[in-house]
């Protein structure tokens, strides 16, 4: 079996795209809803322990919301 880096003057195959990577949409709506949940958890409006669920609704509310702004 002959491959790309056993024949002289031929480059590498190129890595495969990486299908996990977020948009920089998905970055910018963590970045906010992180920012929103650390401010509530800090002004005592939600708990460490119920971080997870609050934290997945703010997310898409900020989501919802730019999404819906945006049409």
């Amino acid at each position: 079996m002959s491959h790309a880096k056993d024949k002289p003057g031929q480059a590498p195959p190129a890595p495969p795209a990486e299908p996990d990577r977020l948009s920089p949409r998905q970055e910018a709506y963590l970045k906010v809803a992180k920012e929103i949940a650390v401010k509530y958890v800090e002004t005592g409006r939600i708990s460490t322990a119920a971080f997870q669920e609050a934290f997945e609704q703010i997310y898409r509310a900020v989501a919802e919301t730019v999404d819906r702004d945006r049409r």
